[in-house]
């Protein structure tokens, strides 16, 4: 059994890692939108992992006799100024589930909830995976920003992200 404190504070990532899947659906449709079909296909696979997250999530609040809540998703942005800026973004929010993400590992310490603390780890290390993969594509993005041939480059690049490489 996990507190309720616990429990809410899990249902609020549970929500959070939902809400970063539909962010990075909307971020492929964006580059949809820009012909940019590689990019698309690297947010779309983003998406699917996030949405994974919110699965373990999921099922680790169940697994803990927990009651799972789902609260309404806010509309995430749409439109951002240039590749470049979505990847800014991108890291941006990577950055912000990292600080979700040690608040609860914080919290199972200050509760002494040594199993979410042990569940919470693959999250601690996956978000140092996901800075560091955000971090990289930021820094691409800016070495090809108004440089066509690179951006063609990127594009293909990115297009050939499968759901297997993670």
């Amino acid at each position: 059994m996990v507190s309720e404190k616990m429990e809410k504070a899990l249902n609020g990532q549970l929500n959070a890692e939902v809400y970063s899947g539909y962010l990075y659906l909307s971020m492929a449709a964006y580059f949809e939108d820009e012909d940019l079909a590689g990019f698309a296909n690297w947010m779309r696979v983003q998406a699917e992992e996030e949405l994974e997250h919110g699965m373990k999530f999921y099922d680790y609040i169940i697994r803990r006799g927990a009651s799972v809540t789902l609260t309404a998703i806010d509309a995430p942005q749409t439109q951002w100024d240039s590749p470049l800026k979505a990847f800014e973004h991108v890291l941006e929010h990577e950055k912000m589930v990292s600080g979700l993400i040690d608040d609860l590992v914080n919290l199972a310490i200050e509760e002494k909830d040594h199993a979410t603390n042990n569940f919470l780890q693959w999250f601690v290390e996956e978000q140092v995976e996901e800075e560091e993969n955000a971090m990289e594509l930021l820094s691409k993005a800016k070495f090809a920003d108004g440089d066509n041939r690179l951006m063609y480059e990127l594009n293909k690049e990115l297009g050939e992200r499968s759901p297997s490489e993670d």
